[in-house]
């Protein structure tokens, strides 16, 4: 019998924890991240955890396409951000400024979603950091293992779905 690896392990445990109780599809483990298929509402999406921490934080790159969107980064943290701190995504040696809402962390629009999976693709690890409310700085710290395959995986399921209907 084989043995899965810890990290795929592990993987798999919190996407069972963080995919919304409607997903339909699961589109593939690659390395650290997963890519599923949702049919109601329809979006495809990659999606992986921290590389330690609690199994509540995520990174997730979405494509929507019954609302025309493609390619949308969203992060859960690991800690409520303060209000107005915003929090920074660090992939390699290029810098993102995200929004942050409570626990909640994006893109501040379409172009940055571009920039930050145009630098997923090319880069080893990312990490985001933020500020709580008494000022002390967190990070969530994420391998790229397997993101880009996870991505293209969610954008041909999505893609494929659409079709099929």
């Amino acid at each position: 019998m084989i043995k899965a690896a810890p990290t795929l392990t592990a993987l798999i445990a919190v996407c069972a924890f963080v995919v919304p109780a409607q997903a339909r599809d699961s589109l593939g483990v690659y390395s650290n991240w997963a890519a599923f298929r949702d049919d109601s509402p329809s979006r495809c999406y990659a999606i992986a955890k921290p590389r330690s921490g609690s199994p509540g934080p995520y990174a997730s790159v979405a494509t929507w396409p019954d609302k025309g969107l493609r390619g949308q980064v969203y992060f859960r943290l690991s800690r409520d951000a303060g209000e107005d701190t915003g929090a920074t995504l660090t992939i390699g040696d290029r810098k993102f400024e995200l929004v942050t809402q409570g626990r909640n962390a994006w893109a501040t629009n379409a172009s940055v979603d571009a920039g930050v999976i145009a630098a997923m693709r090319s880069a080893t690890r990312m990490t985001v950091t933020a500020r709580r409310a008494n000022g002390a700085r967190f990070s969530d710290r994420y391998s790229l293992a397997g993101a880009a395959t996870a991505m293209d995986a969610s954008v041909v399921g999505c893609a494929n779905n659409r079709s099929r209907g």
